[in-house]
Formats: structure tokens, C-alpha cells, sequence
């Protein structure tokens, strides 16, 4: 056995205390003063009282805003005016995709940012309509000021590709090429979306069913119950029952919280997007609706970073309602609202991962029990929503529940919004039965195959939803009828693949989706997705080791991304074998 080494304290360097510099500080303290944030009075160790710990990524998005990136000496000095270690806000800044964290903490001059970030979606509908191909053009077009980056899906498969530039889509009359990209950056403005393609008329505010409740003419017990009997079920991808789900966090005792989920990062899906530009105002009484009922004290809205415009409309929308109240504040006093804006993280969809970031911290979901009906947002009960849930309450109350039951198909209640995006003719978000099957919801309300295009097969229920081939394009799409082929509806984002498509080439666009939006917090995940990403590379798929494989992640990762990441690579193997080597056998 070795014997123990001394190691005197005297011979052990200690790093100086590091200074942070005045310049730094005023730098931050302006940046955070012109987007809008109160400082506060000084406190001790150069504090600034008024900032808040759970509004961290709301500072760094300012200062990110601003200088296009996320410099180490400005996060220094952030960390001392919050009073917080520079780890801490580091490993936040560092978390999330859309923060560009760069230099280091002792540089006396920032790098160089570049003069406008354009990112290029990879998602499956816009790999499908030349993604790859538009960004390898436009990296090629601009000089080295701008910088091309791949990202995850923004929610405009319907008018895929779709591209951004700092934070701004661009929407076009068609499709979009790189032109119209040098275009929008030679204009050299901060509006750089391009205005051919105008936004849907917005419906206008009306409120009546909330006055309804308010006033009397209608109780908390008969909504819930129009809730529960109508079967409406959480839309962003679980399906809890809603009204169960009120009837829960009510019982839990008061301060009660609600969190809305906009996040929308699932590949595919872009109906809270549709919603939020055609109808807020009936997503806004729907939560104001639930606040009554439930009791609840304040409401965070969480909305995706991409939804630049809509996250600039839905302030406005806000501001108006606090400044107007539909309600006398003598009847009933509104919650209050504050927005939230995303940073770049999928994984922030899950309802967890996402009041983690609300409160300042990385998007990782929590172990459970106890669940965040339980204990939520800053440790209360907590009334989680997607946002089209809450979209439906005024109206399933105005018309009562059998109208929504009436609605339905091959056995199934109820109305669904499907995303619809890849090789149909009218992709878009389509209202139509719950239990429609794939091929009417393709006839009838996409308009059909696009001209040359047969139907190869389908995603349900976007990138986690599995893969089904066009035999089973007369399987009804609802909750709770496609786990017996091994997949899910899950948020109802429908991606059309014709015979130009391969099943495996989308297995592999999804799993380098998962390998690189997975949070990192647990391993089966972390490693699994990344190993399951190599080891479908290429034709030859060892059937067997993929199966442990997906066995692990479903067994062991700590929330659903990981659970259902093997969905896409189970379904080529199941349902398209004739793609792969010699059928998956590796030699």
C-alpha cells in the first residue's frame, strides 16, 4: 500500500480574486436598462437589488441580443450584480442554443460578432424540400461577417425551408433561396422579415365567456365538468384529461401557479403558432378562464424564441389586457401574466424542463414523484397547459360539450388540429375529426399527394411519434390507436413522405434531432441517442444492438425525449426492412 503523500497548504497556488471591470458593469447595467429591466438600488458586493434570480435567461437574452453573442467579461459581471457565482450563469448561458457564449473572462476586448446570424432549419419537412442544399448556398454567398448555422425545427414546416436571421423568419411568396437571404442582409436593418407573405387576419377580442363565469351565470363545478365530460385532453403531446387536471391542482392549497407551454419544438408541429396569429385573444379568455376557476395567482407564459413576431404581438396583446381588463377589478382581480421567452431548447416542451427555465435555471426535468400539479413553479401547485388546450375552453363552454362530441370519426370524439407538412399539396394546420385516417386527411383537407408523389408512408405524430408505413394509411389518428403499432400521435404534426423519401433517411434526420436537443442530465440518453445516431449511418443496421439499444433508453432515461427516441429506428426496422442491407443484418 502506498503511503499517503503531505502536500503542504503554502505550496498550493491560489488564482487571484478576480476584479470585475467598472466598464463591464456599466456595460451590463445599460443593456439591461434599455430592455426594459429595473436595477434597483445598489446593494452590498455591487448587487443591483432589483434584479431577479428566476428572470437570469430574460438578462441574457438582452445582453445577447444586443452584442450577438454572450461575452465572458459581461457574464462576470451580470453574476456580480445578481450576486450569483459565475458558474451559475455560465452553465445557464451555456444550456441553452440560441446564447452564443465566447472569449474568456480575463479578455480586455470582446471577438469580433458577426453582423447577422442566419440559421437554416434541418427539420425533416425542410431536409425534404433542400434545406441541406440552401444553407451550403448561402454559406457560400455571404462574407465571413455572417454566420450559417443548422437548427432544429422553427415551426414553419408548412412554408418549408424555413430560415431566420436573428431571430427573424422570413417569409416569402414561395420558396426561399438564397437571394433572398443576401437580400434581406443587404438591407442592413434590424426588420429583416420579408412582408410577401402576409399573416392571417387576427379574430377580435370578446371575453363573453369569461364575463359569463365571473359574473355568476356560469360555476366552477359546471365547467370542470363540461371540461371532463367532454373528453378534451392536454394537446401538446400527453394527453392528460384537462378537467381532471383543474380539479387536482385546485384541491392543492393556495398560492396556486399556472404555466403555459408554447415552447412548440416538436419537428413538425406548428398549430399553437397558427393559433397564436389567427385567434390570441381566444387562447388568452381560455387562460384567463382556467386562472378563475383553478385560483390562480400569477401565470407564466413560455413561448419558443423562434416566435419572434408572435412573442412581439402577444406583449402587445398583454399590455393591452392589463391596461383594459375585461373584468372590473372590483368583480375579479386579473392574475398576473408575465411572458417568457424560450432560448433554443427542445427539451424545454417538457413540462418539467420547462418551469425549470422559467425559473432562471437549465431546462432538465425533474424526477417525479411529486409532480408538478404538486410541486411546480417555485415549489407550488402548478396548473401546466399547452397552449391549445386553453384554446379550446371558450368555445367547448359557449357550445357545450356534446358540440364537441359530435365531432369525430371511425369511432373516435372530438376535433383534432393537425400540423400537416411534407409531399401533400396544401400542407398547413387542418381541423378535422379526431380518428380521421391519414389518406382523408390527405384527400380531404390537403388536397391531395403533391402532382408525381405517391404515398410512402408517414410521422403521426412528429419526430417521436414513430414511423408508419402508406399500409397503414387507414388507421385512425387519435390518442390511444396507434400504440399497437408502436406509435404515438403525441401533438398531432403529420409529415408526409412520398417514394422520393426513405424511412431510414428520416430515422436518421430524427435521431440527430434527439442527440443533439437531449439535456445531457442522464446517461442512458445522453450516450444512447448520440451511439444510436452512429449506428444507423449507414445501411447496415444491427438489428439486435439497436433493440438493446432502444430497450435501455425506454427503461432508463428520466423523461419522455428519451423514452421515445427509439420510436423512428424501431418502425424502419419493423415497417421498412427492404431499405436496410440485406434486411438490417450487419456482416
Amino acid at each position: 500500500m502506498n503511503a499517503p503523500v503531505t502536500v503542504p497548504l503554502t505550496s498550493i497556488t491560489r488564482r487571484p480574486r478576480r476584479d470585475i471591470d467598472p466598464v463591464r458593469l456599466r456595460e451590463v447595467d445599460q443593456m439591461l436598462a434599455d430592455a426594459g429591466f429595473d436595477l434597483g438600488d445598489d446593494g452590498p458586493a455591487g448587487a443591483k437589488l432589483g434584479l431577479r434570480r428566476d428572470l437570469l435567461i430574460e438578462y441574457l437574452h438582452a445582453i445577447n441580443d444586443r452584442c450577438k453573442q454572450l461575452w465572458k467579461p459581461h457574464l462576470a459581471a451580470l453574476a456580480k450584480r445578481m450576486r450569483l457565482s459565475l458558474a451559475e450563469v455560465f452553465e445557464v448561458a451555456s444550456f441553452y442554443h440560441h446564447f452564443r457564449v465566447v472569449g474568456d473572462v480575463n479578455d480586455e476586448t470582446p471577438p469580433t460578432a458577426p453582423r447577422a446570424i442566419v440559421r437554416v432549419c434541418n427539420g425533416l419537412s425542410c431536409e425534404m424540400r433542400g434545406a441541406k442544399n440552401l444553407r451550403e448556398e448561402i454559406a457560400a454567398s455571404v462574407g465571413d461577417d455572417v454566420l450559417v448555422l443548422d437548427a432544429p425545427c422553427v415551426g414553419r414546416c408548412d412554408t418549408a425551408p424555413a430560415v431566420t436571421v436573428d431571430q427573424h423568419e422570413l417569409l416569402v411568396g414561395g420558396s426561399i433561396g438564397a437571394s433572398d437571404v443576401i437580400h434581406v442582409l443587404s438591407q442592413n436593418n434590424q426588420n429583416h422579415s420579408l412582408a410577401q407573405t402576409k399573416r392571417p387576419a387576427r379574430a377580435k377580442a370578446d371575453y363573453a365567456v369569461l364575463r359569463e363565469c365571473v359574473s355568476g351565470a356560469r360555476d366552477v363545478e359546471s365547467v370542470i365538468s363540461t371540461l371532463e365530460t367532454s373528453g378534451l385532453r392536454g394537446l401538446g403531446g400527453a394527453g392528460f384529461p384537462a378537467g381532471r387536471k383543474w380539479r387536482i391542482v385546485k384541491n392543492e392549497a393556495a398560492p396556486r401557479l399556472m404555466a403555459v407551454n408554447i415552447d412548440e419544438g416538436e419537428p413538425g408541429t406548428f398549430k399553437d403558432r397558427h393559433y397564436l396569429e389567427t385567434h390570441p385573444h381566444q387562447f388568452i379568455e381560455g387562460m384567463l378562464i382556467a386562472a378563475w376557476a383553478v385560483g390562480i395567482d400569477a401565470i407564466y407564459v413560455y413561448l419558443r424564441d423562434e416566435y419572434h413576431a408572435i412573442r412581439a404581438e402577444l406583449t402587445q396583446l398583454l399590455n393591452e389586457l392589463k391596461a383594459n381588463p375585461p373584468i372590473d377589478s372590483s368583480v375579479w382581480r386579473l392574475p398576473r401574466i408575465e411572458l417568457r421567452r424560450g432560448a433554443g431548447a427542445y427539451i424545454c416542451g417538457e413540462e418539467s424542463a420547462m418551469i425549470e427555465s422559467i425559473e432562471g435555471k437549465r431546462g432538465m426535468p425533474r424526477l417525479r414523484p411529486p409532480y408538478v400539479a404538486q410541486v411546480g413553479l417555485f415549489g407550488r401547485p402548478t396548473l401546466e397547459h399547452n397552449m391549445e388546450t386553453l384554446y379550446w375552453v371558450p368555445a367547448l363552454l359557449a357550445k357545450g360539450a356534446d358540440w364537441f362530441l359530435s365531432h369525430g370519426a371511425n369511432g373516435r370524439k372530438g376535433l383534432r388540429s393537425f400540423s400537416v407538412s411534407g409531399r401533400v399539396k396544401q400542407p398547413g394546420v387542418k381541423l378535422a375529426p379526431a380518428g380521421i385516417t391519414l389518406q382523408a386527411l390527405i384527400d380531404e383537407y390537403c388536397g391531395g399527394m403533391e402532382d408525381g408523389h405517391t404515398l410512402y408512408g408517414y410521422l403521426p405524430g412528429g419526430a417521436s411519434g414513430g414511423i408508419l408505413p402508406a399500409s397503414l394509411a387507414n388507421v385512425p389518428l387519435d390518442f390511444d390507436t396507434l400504440q399497437p403499432h408502436g406509435c404515438f400521435i403525441g401533438s398531432a404534426a403529420v409529415i408526409v413522405l412520398s417514394e422520393t423519401d426513405r424511412a431510414a433517411d428520416a430515422a436518421r434526420n430524427m435521431m440527430s434531432f434527439f442527440a443533439h436537443e437531449n439535456c445531457g442530465q442522464c446517461t442512458p440518453c445522453r450516450a444512447g441517442t448520440v451511439k444510436a445516431r452512429e449506428l444507423i449511418e449507414s445501411d447496415a443496421w444491427d438489428r439486435e444492438l439497436l433493440a438493446d439499444l432502444s430497450q435501455v433508453l425506454r427503461d432508463a432515461s428520466i423523461c419522455g425525449l428519451g423514452q421515445a427516441a427509439p420510436n423512428p429506428i424501431d418502425c424502419v426496422v419493423k415497417y421498412f426492412p427492404h431499405e436496410l442491407t440485406d434486411a438490417g443484418v450487419t456482416k
